[in-house]
């Protein structure tokens, strides 16, 4: 009889933590952006990192991109109608080992209703005690999605070729982790 494992749950810091993506804009350049509020449901097996479960919630109307008019054009319908779509999740599904301190994560992303498998490249870092006594350990995660396979498909012709919005989207995210007692 095999015992199930030893599961801790623990927080995002999120004085310490960031979600931020990139796009091409108008062929040349590239915006970023960051989503303000997010928080998760972690499952942290410590003595098999690759057993851990995590559903990270972002709330979809926190986007910000340092430019008004276009957070809130990203937060309507041609975007991420953060109204009617209130969070983007992503569920773990996968979390396999890549190297020392290096795995692959991969889960369902949901955008705006559409659901899709997606792969990140992480590294963990840690554990380590904070100032508070409390464990941490620091995760971060890249990745990229084509925006068009969650629905975000509006775009704009240039006069001079090429598209205002580019598809792919590049993801990163750095989170501290706090273990609960």
């Amino acid at each position: 009889m095999s015992s199930a494992p030893a599961t801790a749950t623990w927080t995002i810091d999120p004085a310490h933590s960031s979600i931020e993506f990139a796009v091409k804009h108008m062929v040349i350049a590239t915006v970023r952006g960051t989503f303000t509020r997010f928080d998760a449901d972690l499952e942290i097996d410590e003595a098999d990192l690759a057993r851990s479960r995590a559903t990270v919630r972002i709330e979809a109307a926190s986007v910000e991109t340092r430019q008004p008019d276009r957070d809130n054009h990203l937060r309507s319908a041609d975007f991420f109608d953060a109204e009617n779509h209130p969070h983007i999740t992503f569920t773990t599904t996968a979390i396999e080992p890549a190297g020392r301190g290096a795995f692959r994560i991969t889960g369902d992303l949901a955008i705006r209703g559409t659901v899709r498998p997606v792969t990140f490249d992480a590294e963990v870092h840690g554990p380590a005690k904070n100032p508070f006594g409390k464990t941490v350990v620091a995760v971060s995660a890249s990745g990229k999605i084509n925006r068009k396979d969650f629905g975000l498909t509006w775009n704009a012709p240039l006069e001079a070729g090429g598209w205002l919005v580019g598809d792919e989207v590049r993801i990163s995210a750095d989170f501290e982790l706090v273990k609960q007692d």
